[in-house]
Formats: structure tokens, C-alpha cells, sequence
């Protein structure tokens, strides 16, 4: 027989967990008879160009939902609606749908924008903040002015391959970081060429509605279903592994330069990673990293071009800090407001991934009387939120004033999202940051970037996805000073 306290303990905790299941229950009752946002009833197409929902935004309101086939999608698309939702909600929107194609089979489970909440995922963000806070993206600061400065000769030699150039730039610092490497090229780097064939493949596979079996799951198991996708994550792997393997044997021979891979080597037992996640997650970072940055410098200067008068301030901001004796270096970013307003608007002009990337509901979320229920796909539109008129007055005049408050300083009360919300926010955005900030000083410290009038830009002309890649453009780069001192300079 048990003591009468025993029951009485019994019984109250039974009691407890009956008010708590009733109080949950009552809950989700009350937040389920709450309507979905407002949204038009469009059968499912799997994707949505970034104007089609700005047309929807403005017609339904900030935030809206679309019933995506079986999933509820929600798409916020105002400035302060991303600020109440994506980010202050961030806790219950840190997890991803469930992407069997791009993150199951390509990625084997274990590609960090893909990876679903849980213990993968929060090893994987620790340990990527923990190595690109900061403070540590400071110390690369030379490396990235060192890089950049390199573009400045390529651009003399070879101007029509600009793009190329602003993506060797890109991977030589993310390799340099990440890896610890000093000197890779596009051309004769092979985890570069790779990666190059690569890249498309996963941002291709992470569309959505782009493979049956994200719909129908069941596919994975079907003989011969997925083949391509098979081979693809099979030379990702191999990929992946051959720069890890790289890493660790430098490490063991002890000549490893610093770098995120060889720390995290060291410190496995610390982070607890196995040798399969420290790949994924290097490769992840270098991947993700030099793709976006390499995007974001070549927005800028199609924004250049095509408003030489916005491209003229940020002259004459050059000629008054910097003059021509010396070239822009990182103690200058504060004091070259310009610059830094122009990259802004640039980004919000022609955001780098327009439709953002998805995350799900963990719980319900009430905004405003309205539900998002658990298990929903909620994406902030960077397209629609840079164009909330009631934030950035005439949005669709591209004008880096907006950014600049009347104390001369950038102004805190706007936001832009280019590198993601909340926890899903990009880890490496700091050194992202950096390099844009530099490759752009010195670019435009160097030339005055203009359209090839026997070539006009289209600057509509960007490629659907969830990076949104610019087509191929050209550009005229007029030398500001005289080309041999130019070069001296570089040199």
C-alpha cells in the first residue's frame, strides 16, 4: 500500500497535466477558428515570381497565404511585418520545410540552409557563428583588401569578364577562410571548377515544386527514381570530402594555415561534429558564401550604370575623403556614407533572392487576428519588403538617399534582408559584408562604371531561383586617374 501523500501527489500532478493538455487544447482551438491571412485563390504553380507577389501584396495586404497544394504558404511582405513575424517570431520559424530532393538526397541530410531544426542544425549554427562572429570576420580583413585590390588589375586587363572576376574575388577569400587556401583561381582550382557545376544543380533541386518527390516522398524509394540526383550528391560528397581530406592532412603534418575547417577539426570532441558534418558544413559556407556575395557586387555595379547621377555622389564622397593618393581601406567605411547607401539600395533595388528562402511554423503564430498555423511555409518577400511604400517613399526609384538620416549617418530605424531573418539569418554575413564593402570602394574609387551603349543593360534580365542570378551584361570601366598609375597602384 502506498502512503495517502503518494496519491495526493498522484492526483495533483494528474490534475496539473489535465489543466495544461486542456489549456493547450483550448489553445489551438481558439488560434485554429482564427482565419489564414487574405490571399487570392491561384491553384499551385510551385513558384512565384517576386513581382506576381508584390501585386498580390498590394492587393490583399502585408502579409499573405496561398494554399500551395497540401502546405499552407505564407508570404510576408512589409517591412514592419517582417520585423513582427520573421523576426520576432523567430524562435518558431528557425526550422525548413522538408526539401527530399535538394536537402534528403542531394545533400544527405546534412546541407546547413536546408537543414531542419534539431540537433544537426544547432551544432551547425554554433559552431558557424562561433568562427564567423564579428570579431573574428575583422581579422580577414586584410586578406579580402589584398583580393580585392586584384580585381582592379583583372578589370585593366579584362574588362568584359568582370563577372568573372568579382567571383574569383568572392572564392578566394570564402577558400581562404574557410579552407585556409591562398591562391585559387576559377580556372585551375578543382574544387572551384566543381563547385562551379555544382552550385546551379542544388539551387536548382532546392526550387520548389522542381521534383515530384518533394509532393510525393514515396519516390525516394522508387528503383531508378532520382538518378540524376543520386550521381549529383554522390559528386558533391566525393567533392566535399577531397577538400576535406586536404584540410585534415595538413593538419596532421602540422603546416595548416588557420582556417574554419582545421579549427574544427581540432576541436571535434568540443563541437561534435563528425568528419561527414565538418565537410558539409565547410562546403556549406563556401558554396552558399561565394555564390551570394559574387551576386550582391555585381548588382552594384549594374546599379552603377545604370544611375550614373547616384554613381556621381558616391565620386565626389570619394574625392573628399579618400582623394587620389591613397586607395579606400576598411578604417574608411565610416566615414563613406555614400558608398555604403548605395550598396543599400542596390541590394534593395535587385535583392539577391528575392522570394527568400522558406522557413516553417513550428507552433501557431497570431498576427493581427490572423492564424499561421503550425507547420506552415512563411517566406519574407525581399522583393515586396524592400517596396513597402510606407518605409521607402517612390520604391521604385532607386535612390541611396533614403538610407542616409539627417545626422549624415546611415539611419537604424530601415532594414534590409538581404542575408536572411532570425536564426536562419546568414552566419557569415559579417565577412559577407566586408567583401562587398571593399571589392565596391575600390572599384569605385578606380573607375566610373557606365552601359556599353552598343550593348544595353536589361536590368529585368535576372534568373529565377532562390538566388536570382544576373544574366550576362556589359559594363564600360573608365579609368578615374591615369591607367599606368592606376596599375602602379595595384601592383
Amino acid at each position: 500500500m502506498f502512503p495517502a501523500w503518494h496519491w495526493q501527489i498522484g492526483a495533483a500532478i494528474l490534475g496539473l497535466l489535465g489543466v495544461t493538455v486542456y489549456y493547450s487544447r483550448s489553445r489551438t482551438s481558439k488560434s485554429r477558428q482564427l482565419p489564414l491571412p487574405p490571399g487570392p485563390l491561384e491553384p499551385p504553380l510551385g513558384h512565384y515570381p517576386p513581382r506576381k507577389i508584390a501585386q498580390w501584396i498590394a492587393e490583399y495586404g502585408p502579409v499573405i497565404s496561398l494554399n500551395d497544394g497540401k502546405n499552407v504558404l505564407v508570404i510576408v511582405g512589409r517591412h514592419q511585418e517582417a520585423i513582427d513575424i520573421m523576426e520576432k517570431q523567430g524562435a518558431f520559424l528557425a526550422d525548413r520545410p522538408r526539401s527530399v530532393a535538394g536537402g534528403d538526397i542531394l545533400g544527405r541530410g546534412m546541407r546547413f540552409v536546408q537543414l531542419r531544426s534539431g540537433e544537426r542544425f544547432r551544432k551547425f549554427r554554433k559552431s558557424s557563428h562561433s568562427h564567423l562572429q564579428m570579431r573574428t570576420a575583422q581579422t580577414y580583413e586584410p586578406v579580402q583588401v589584398a583580393h580585392a585590390r586584384e580585381i582592379i588589375l583583372d578589370i585593366l586587363h579584362e574588362p568584359k569578364l568582370h563577372q568573372r572576376h568579382i567571383k574569383r574575388f568572392v572564392a578566394s577569400v570564402i577558400m581562404h577562410v574557410v579552407y585556409g587556401k591562398t591562391t585559387p583561381t576559377l580556372l585551375d582550382d578543382p574544387y572551384l571548377l566543381r563547385l562551379q557545376k555544382m552550385v546551379p544543380r542544388i539551387q536548382s533541386a532546392m526550387a520548389p515544386g522542381a521534383y515530384l518527390v518533394d509532393k510525393y516522398p514515396i519516390l525516394k524509394y522508387v528503383p531508378g527514381y532520382g538518378r540524376d540526383l543520386k550521381q549529383w550528391g554522390q559528386e558533391e560528397y566525393d567533392m566535399l570530402f577531397s577538400q576535406f581530406k586536404w584540410v585534415k592532412s595538413q593538419v596532421e603534418s602540422n603546416i595548416a594555415p588557420h582556417s574554419v575547417a582545421k579549427d574544427l577539426l581540432l576541436h571535434s570532441d568540443d563541437n561534435k561534429l563528425s568528419e561527414a558534418e565538418i565537410a558539409y558544413l565547410t562546403g556549406s559556407l563556401v558554396g552558399a558564401g561565394s555564390d551570394t556575395t559574387a551576386v550582391a557586387i555585381s548588382t552594384v555595379l549594374m546599379a552603377a550604370a545604370r544611375f550614373p547621377h547616384a554613381q556621381a555622389r558616391v565620386h565626389e564622397e570619394l574625392e573628399a575623403v579618400i582623394g587620389r593618393e591613397t586607395s579606400p581601406t576598411f578604417e574608411d567605411w565610416s566615414q563613406l556614407v555614400q558608398v555604403q547607401a548605395f550598396i543599400l539600395e542596390a541590394l534593395r533595388w535587385r535583392p539577391v533572392n528575392p522570394t527568400g528562402f522558406p522557413h516553417r511554423a513550428t507552433k501557431d503564430i497570431i498576427w493581427n487576428g490572423m492564424c499561421i498555423p503550425a507547420g506552415a511555409i512563411v517566406c519574407g518577400s525581399n522583393w515586396s519588403i524592400g517596396r513597402d511604400p510606407s518605409v521607402y517613399h517612390d520604391p521604385e526609384v532607386f535612390n541611396p538617399q533614403r538610407w542616409i538620416g539627417l545626422d549624415g549617418e546611415i539611419r537604424e530605424d530601415m532594414k534590409l534582408f538581404a542575408f536572411g531573418f532570425g536564426r536562419r539569418a546568414c552566419p557569415g554575413v559579417h565577412i559577407a559584408r566586408r567583401s562587398v564593402y571593399i571589392a565596391i570602394a575600390l572599384m569605385f574609387w578606380s573607375f566610373t562604371v557606365a552601359e556599353d551603349p552598343s550593348n544595353p543593360i536589361d536590368d529585368t534580365a535576372f534568373t529565377p531561383g532562390v538566388v536570382s542570378h544576373q544574366m550576362p551584361f556589359s559594363l564600360i570601366f573608365k579609368p578615374r586617374m591615369d591607367e599606368a598609375l592606376l596599375r602602379n597602384t595595384f601592383c
